[in-house]
Order: structure tokens, then C-alpha cells, then sequence
């Protein structure tokens, strides 16, 4: 496996960390962007091994650290979802100049419900797959509840979030108030792959199931059993790279 660091600029001119995971045995004939969850990075155990199932099944994977997360430029209060979607656009076309335009999105919890939001403003991408995704993007929100009236008071704060320490402000607040997650799923009309734990306690598995109600076939959900929501055991996240190189390939 060989795993190429890139620096991708995104709308603002900040520099995001990205790496191009590509297989030695196996060239890739297409290429997919992988978007990771709320507070997490491209370094995270799940990412990396869903990124280089994909890669051994012929894809190209760019995973990369949202603004102001991992080792990207910015402040966290950047990373607001609408921001998100902004730098999944930005690596698209990164990587359409550079290489060949992605085909394939995928992204877990909060970055599934960005590469939906994304997959409706990109042309080329023919297949998303999502594994975690809440149905509403404001979902995240009571992580950070806690400090919204005193946003209100101050304009920024610092707070904590999974025992790290955040800022946010009103502009990271308000985006997450902009998106009608259920009627961009309903509207985007290109094969999902909807994948979600019915043992997930961080989103739980209502949420997939009113994502896959507003789609519109061709839709699947595939149950990850005994996974948690971090994908945090080796052998599911492996097993979930494993199945979306299988299913997308009913779409090339």
C-alpha cells in the first residue's frame, strides 16, 4: 500500500492534510474521497482501514482532516457543516485536476451527512455511501449545547467536547442551522449505501432508517452487527471498506 501526503487548499486558503491511499498490486481505476467524523481526523483507525479496503479494490482514496482538525490550517470554529461540505468540494476538485475527477463519497457520522449534502453539488460523483450518519445535521449540536447562550453572550468561546478543548462562535452555530439533510437525501437521486449499527449509542439507528425513507432506489442498507460507532474493533471497519468496494461496483 502506498499512502501519498497531500495539501490540498480549500475556498478560504487554508491548506487541508489529505493522504491518497493507492494499492501496489492493484492501479485505480476510479477514486474516492473519504469524509470522517464530527471532532475526529483522517488518522483515526476506521478511516485508515476502510480507505485501504477501498484501495485494494482498485480505488484511489483521499482521506483529509477538515479545516481546523487533524493537521489542516484553520480554527475549529471554521468547521461548521457547511464548511465541511465546502472542503469536500475543494479536495473533489483537488484531485479532478491533479488525477481524475472521484466517482465515490464516503463519509462516517457527521461526514456522511456532508458527503450527501456534497454529492448533490458534484456532477461526477456516480455512488455515496455513508456508515453512522445522523438524518439531521443539528444532531450534533447537544455536544456542544452547553455553550450556545454564552456564545450569544461573549461571541466565542472555548469549550469541551470528548475531553478536548473547542472553540465556537455564532458562525459555527448558524452552520449547522442551513441544511434540510432529509430533503437534500430526497432530492440527490444517486445510489446510497447506507450502513449503521443497531447498537450505535452515539446516532442511533432511527436515524438510518429515516435517511433511507427519503431516498430514492437504487438504496441499500447493510446492518453492521456489534460494530460501535466509532467502527473502533480493526475487523469492522475492514469489514465495512470490504462491502462498499462490492456494492459501488454495481455502479461503474
Amino acid at each position: 500500500m502506498r499512502s501519498t501526503k497531500l495539501s490540498i487548499p480549500n475556498k478560504k486558503g487554508y491548506k487541508l492534510n489529505a493522504y491518497l491511499e493507492i494499492s501496489d498490486n492493484v492501479p485505480p481505476n476510479h477514486y474516492a474521497i473519504f469524509a470522517h467524523c464530527f471532532t475526529c481526523s483522517s488518522s483515526l483507525g476506521a478511516v485508515k482501514h476502510i480507505s485501504k479496503s477501498l484501495a485494494k479494490q482498485g480505488f484511489g482514496v483521499i482521506r483529509f482532516d477538515f479545516t481546523g482538525l487533524g493537521r489542516s490550517e484553520g480554527e475549529f470554529s471554521e468547521s461548521h457543516f457547511s464548511a465541511n461540505v465546502e472542503d469536500i468540494i475543494a479536495v473533489s476538485d483537488f484531485i479532478t485536476q491533479e488525477y481524475k475527477a472521484p466517482s465515490l463519497l464516503v463519509g462516517h457520522s457527521l461526514g456522511g451527512a456532508a458527503v450527501i449534502t456534497a454529492a448533490s453539488r458534484l456532477s461526477t460523483i456516480k455512488a455515496v455511501a455513508t456508515i453512522g450518519a445522523p438524518s439531521n445535521v443539528a444532531h450534533v449540536k447537544h455536544l456542544f449545547s452547553h455553550g450556545i447562550k454564552e456564545v450569544e453572550l461573549k461571541g466565542e468561546v472555548q469549550i469541551n467536547i470528548g475531553g478536548r478543548p473547542f472553540k465556537i462562535n455564532q458562525q459555527f452555530l448558524s452552520g449547522f442551522e442551513n441544511t434540510n439533510l432529509p430533503e437534500t437525501t430526497k432530492n440527490l437521486r444517486k445510489p446510497l449505501l447506507i450502513m449503521h449499527s443497531p447498537i450505535d449509542k452515539i446516532v442511533g439507528i432511527n436515524n438510518a432508517e429515516e435517511l433511507y425513507i427519503n431516498a430514492h432506489h437504487p438504496k441499500s442498507f447493510i446492518s453492521l452487527d456489534n460494530a460501535d460507532h466509532l467502527l473502533s474493533r480493526s475487523e469492522d471497519s475492514i469489514y465495512t471498506g470490504n462491502l462498499i468496494g462490492s456494492w459501488v461496483s454495481r455502479y461503474y
